[in-house]
């Protein structure tokens, strides 16, 4: 028994200390084999014999268990000494990107409308007359064409002036019901601290049997969205005018830098624009051949929406590759 013992007290590692265990409490090992003797032992010899057994099996369990937590605890100080890391050694800062402001702005709010089951759609950037005004209530020589100055190309098409193009020509391939949205990047002829001649948009438009949907449905998923890009703030909608539109609405939000109160960015009224929208016009769906339907659409500019979330002054900082502003989004 002694014998034993020694070797378990002098087991060098985790393996050896298993191997003497299984020598033993295996199935053939020496104590499995004298509890196997005590059927064919004498009555009168066979508590004695079973007191001893138990003794012997409870005293080698013991002294392994003993060893083998000695063993794990040299054993991970062991390896905690190979794979230790002074990390007051000098070293290099590591570089790490992050996206543009105005492309995780982007993916924000796709993310949202994403998650109310609305579809992502794109289309061409060189658009034709059609797509880009006729179609959204725009004929030649309208009025409003003016209110987007347009980059034309020499075959008479043109660089998009909005995402509204790709409404149509999803409306042109599939029939209603229509959720989706339209983020891209478009084009004007224009440049000053809030506007540059390459911008991003992100529109959305749903289409319903007629009856299905109103400006209570339109105004709702607005007000959410709202709350989820810019927090607990007021909105309010305000009549206005857009050609693919009957009512159109800008829509505001209570100014997020004062709560409401006024100051200079909101210019003392407490209130920041931030999106149109509308009830689709009648002849937009007339121009692709919708009958019997209803919708509602609604347009923003992603760069306005970074501008307030990351309280940026000049629209032009955003394109100008600056690393000094860029490293901020990291």
């Amino acid at each position: 028994m002694q014998e034993i013992i020694d070797r378990i007290e002098s087991a060098r590692d985790l393996d050896e200390l298993e191997k003497i265990r299984v020598e033993l409490f295996g199935k053939k090992g020496v104590i499995t084999s004298l509890f196997a003797k005590l059927k064919d032992i004498a009555p009168e010899e066979k508590k004695a014999f079973a007191e001893n057994l138990n003794i012997q099996r409870d005293t080698f369990n013991a002294k392994i268990a003993q060893k083998k937590a000695v063993l794990e605890s040299e054993f991970i100080k062991a390896k905690m000494k190979r794979e230790s890391v002074d990390i007051t050694l000098f070293n290099e800062p590591l570089n790490k990107g992050a996206l543009h402001p105005v492309m995780e702005t982007m993916y924000k709010i796709i993310e949202y409308f994403v998650a109310q089951n609305f579809s992502v759609e794109s289309g061409p950037l060189i658009e034709d007359d059609f797509h880009n005004f006729e179609a959204l209530n725009l004929p030649k020589y309208h009025p409003a064409r003016d209110m987007q100055d347009t980059f034309y190309l020499k075959d008479f098409r043109l660089l998009r002036t909005h995402t509204s193009p790709v409404q149509v020509r999803t409306m042109l391939k599939q029939k209603p019901p229509i959720r989706m949205i339209a983020p891209g990047s478009v084009f004007r002829r224009d440049l000053d601290l809030t506007h540059t001649p390459m911008f991003h948009q992100v529109e959305g438009l749903v289409v319903e049997e007629e009856g299905k949907v109103s400006f209570a449905n339109l105004k709702y998923i607005l007000e959410e969205f709202l709350r989820y890009m810019f927090g607990d703030v007021k909105v309010r909608f305000r009549p206005s005018f857009f050609p693919f539109t009957e009512p159109s609405t800008e829509v505001d939000i209570s100014c997020i830098f004062c709560g409401g109160n006024g100051c200079r960015v909101c210019k003392q009224t407490g209130w920041l624009e931030v999106l149109g929208s509308g009830i689709v016009d009648p002849n937009v769906f007339k121009a692709v051949g919708y009958e019997n339907v209803s919708g509602y659409a609604f347009g923003l500019g992603v760069e306005r929406f970074a501008m307030l979330l990351h309280q940026i002054p000049d629209l032009r900082s955003l394109f100008e590759g600056d690393i000094r502003l860029l490293e901020q989004f990291k």
